[in-house]
């Protein structure tokens, strides 16, 4: 029997015995854990939200009406700046007319105002659709994003979250949560190093 013969045979008679000592110990098999429970919080998702949002660097304005938007949008960014946005109630202050547009006609958008389907208070994500973006990369390639959500749109958890949106019917969808960021560089924070720097979400209250 050769050397190699050998060493093979060995190999495979320790692996046979490695899988069959593993085999052996397997511990007793459990029920999986009850998942009830699991969208109950102690928390107002409201107020959750706001607070989580704020913490990863976002900001909430809490609005009336889309005349309030308008008035922020006209205080807070200069006229000389590009706004665009997916929703007819701000034509006044942002441009409509460019989601058939080139992609790449959008790398001077100052804002990007879209909507939300709902949002999740344990993390502050929102969940938007392609629908609602007007265009994949309208959300990223803004200087500035803003989501007008409503408050009664807002789950307690990503667990509630998935079973939303487990049997949707969607093309392209994303979670988005505060600004872009990393902190890979030299462990320091930056903003914008993937998409908008800021982000300030609309949330409309009864």
């Amino acid at each position: 029997m050769s050397y190699v013969t050998m060493y093979l045979k060995k190999k495979i008679m320790s692996r046979d015995s490695i899988l069959a000592a593993i085999k052996k110990n397997q511990p007793d098999l459990k029920p999986l854990p009850s998942l009830d429970g699991l969208n109950q919080s102690t928390h107002i998702p409201k107020e959750q939200f706001k607070t989580v949002l704020q913490s990863i660097g976002g900001m909430v304005v809490e609005v009336a009406d889309y005349q309030a938007i308008e008035q922020f949008v006209r205080e807070n960014y200069s006229r000389q700046n590009r706004v665009i946005s997916t929703l007819l109630e701000l034509k006044t202050v942002a441009e409509l007319d460019w989601q058939n547009s080139d992609p790449h006609d959008l790398e001077n958008v100052e804002l990007t105002i879209i909507t939300a389907h709902f949002g999740v208070a344990e993390n502050a994500a929102l969940w938007i659709t392609e629908g609602l973006m007007g265009q994949r990369v309208a959300p990223f390639i803004c200087q500035n994003l803003a989501v007008v959500l409503n408050e009664n749109d807002i789950v307690p958890t990503m667990h509630e979250a998935y079973a939303r949106i487990g049997s949707a019917d969607y093309g392209f969808g994303a979670f988005i949560a505060g600004p872009s960021k990393t902190a890979d560089i030299e462990q320091s924070l930056v903003l914008g190093a993937h998409g908008s720097k800021t982000m300030v979400v609309f949330m409309m209250c009864d």
